[in-house]
């Protein structure tokens, strides 16, 4: 699924500073790998000097050819009793044939509280600056400051595509149930795959309303094309989102002339709170969507996850195929109705 070509003609170059561990200890003892730089809105970010990715992924590792990459800031790492980082790792430690796939996780860092955490957990761990900008505290949906760390994700993730790398993108309030993987088109001919917030039933829709939360994309020239003109649309674009920008290319003709296969994924597997999954022996992965507080989500991903367990442990799962009545009450309160 993952490829690790090195393009020599990447724009990635100068950084702030880069802590690393030697690559050799790394094969010996599966030690954890953290990065730091910095990188800058207004223009090409410049990562890494001599960065090798490789390091966070090296030849014994790469037959699982999966690289995941999340985005996390201090809000995301901190909570009263658990936070979201705790219930997206709970996610792979309970779900089926999902623990392993951790050691593919590239856990990026938005401020220096997460990135902390995120080595204390000693996941892979790339702490990203962005020059003017502090994301150390809950980015409320649709937000400035939210749409602001969007569109540096988008970057960030851009440059991930120069560097020849593939890769599953997932927001932190996904619940991983199963390895996603099995449900995920291996035609290389397919340049991206992403969820839903709905489905209609036919996976090549463009009707499909679109969720960044979720999907999978391969590194090519048309999709390193398509983050450029994606990034370049930031600053004519106020007050929309990213995923609304990208929404509007789809629907537009950029995909078209870019040659891009795109498919959208069922929620029957790639659940959400917006559109549920109806069948629990199915559903991959639950996304917290339609859902505007941390909080919130936090309370009912954790409804989502002991529903989960119960599942696994009960003698239902031989006879039952559905959730129980999961209203994700929180969430719908979030909005203030």
């Amino acid at each position: 699924m993952v490829s690790s070509k090195t393009s020599t003609s990447s724009p990635l170059s100068s950084c702030s500073s880069l802590y690393y561990v030697d690559s050799s200890s790394i094969i010996r003892s599966h030690s954890r790998l953290s990065l730091h730089c910095s990188i800058t809105v207004q223009e090409t970010p410049k990562l890494a000097r001599k960065m090798n990715w490789d390091w966070l992924w090296p030849r014994h590792r790469q037959k699982t050819k999966a690289v995941i990459i999340a985005v996390v800031n201090k809000a995301y790492v901190e909570g009263d009793d658990r936070s979201m980082l705790d219930l997206f790792l709970d996610s792979f430690w309970h779900g089926e044939n999902t623990r392993g796939l951790v050691d593919n996780l590239l856990l990026v860092n938005a401020d220096q509280a997460s990135y902390e955490r995120c080595r204390f957990l000693r996941l892979h761990c790339y702490r990203l600056e962005t020059d003017g900008v502090r994301f150390d505290k809950e980015e409320v949906y649709m937000s400035d400051e939210f749409i602001k760390m969007m569109w540096s994700r988008t970057l960030f993730l851009g440059q991930v595509l120069k560097r020849g790398y593939d890769f599953i993108f997932t927001d932190t309030d996904v619940l991983w149930l199963r390895n996603p993987f099995p449900r995920l088109s291996l035609n290389k001919n397919v340049d991206l795959q992403i969820s839903t917030d709905s489905f209609n039933g036919d996976q090549w829709s463009k009707n499909n309303p679109i969720n960044t939360g979720f999907y999978m994309i391969r590194s090519n020239k048309n999709t390193v094309r398509l983050f450029d003109l994606w990034y370049a649309r930031k600053d004519k674009s106020a007050g929309q989102k990213e995923q609304d920008v990208l929404n509007g290319m789809l629907h537009g003709n950029v995909f078209t002339k870019l040659g891009l296969r795109v498919g959208f994924l069922d929620t029957l597997h790639f659940s959400g709170f917006c559109q549920d999954s109806k069948d629990i022996r199915a559903v991959t992965t639950v996304h917290a969507n339609c859902c505007r507080t941390i909080r919130a989500k936090i309370t009912d991903l954790s409804a989502v996850i002991d529903e989960w367990k119960r599942f696994k442990r009960s003698a239902i799962n031989k006879t039952s195929s559905t959730f129980r009545n999961l209203k994700h009450e929180a969430c719908a309160h979030s909005w203030g109705k």
